[in-house]
């Protein structure tokens, strides 16, 4: 006969059901009315009590960064995943349009997790997890000779930041996709290539760069530029 499951481990099955469900409908409230969204909004979304919310998340800023951890546990997955595919070319392209897929939440849910003060360390925190698997995916590339060789691992960070100011400038979600054909193109290795000038700024410089105009960009969204 199956067992009942106990009394405590009941309402952890409850709690945890509770905080899915509260991130997700976090998520869409985000994404409709950005930073303006309370916890209070979130509830009633949701269809729970305000105090359901505050028993899992103390105040909106906790529940962000739950918000910014799920998604860089599922970027980290998407890149774990890729180191095991054995043609690298392959994990590394298929791992970048996931990860752009992830990146491309609209500007709502971007100015709530990058338009606060946290939104620096937020994306310190994203290159600090994911530097290591980014390194990899480029050095077997690289090893089997379908990365050109010029490329280096802050490469990717631009590329991504480019992808996704076709559509910030453009109103049209799904338009990076076809951007991303032919950066990816140009990613590929082959006899022709020209080499590229190298690149100037130290990693650390790139990241506190693009963090820089990242913020900038969520501050003019905010503003109607």
């Amino acid at each position: 006969m199956p067992v009942e499951p106990t009394e405590p481990r009941r309402r952890r099955v409850d709690a945890e059901r509770n905080r899915r469900r509260i991130l997700t409908g976090a998520r869409e409230v985000f994404r409709d009315h950005g930073v303006a969204a309370t916890l209070n909004d979130i509830a009633h979304h949701v269809g729970i009590g305000v105090g359901t919310v505050y028993r899992h998340f103390s105040d909106k800023e906790e529940l962000i960064d739950a918000l910014f951890d799920d998604m860089v546990e599922t970027v980290d997955g998407y890149l774990r995943e890729a180191l095991e595919e054995p043609d690298a070319w392959l994990g590394l392209t298929r791992a970048l349009e996931r990860t752009c897929e992830v990146q491309a939440f609209d500007r709502g849910l971007r100015e709530v997790m990058l338009g606060t003060g946290r939104g620096p360390q937020r994306q310190r925190q994203m290159r600090d997890r994911v530097a290591p698997s980014v390194d990899a995916l480029v050095a077997r590339a690289q090893e089997q000779g379908t990365l050109r060789a010029d490329v280096v691992p802050p490469d990717f960070a631009v590329v991504q930041l480019m992808l996704g100011a076709v559509s910030d400038h453009t109103g049209q979600p799904e338009l990076w996709r076809r951007y991303l054909v032919l950066l990816v193109d140009g990613l590929r290795a082959r006899p022709e290539n020209v080499q590229m000038p190298e690149l100037q700024a130290s990693d650390d410089a790139m990241q506190e760069a693009l963090a820089a105009s990242s913020a900038r960009s969520v501050r003019d969204s905010k503003s109607g530029r």
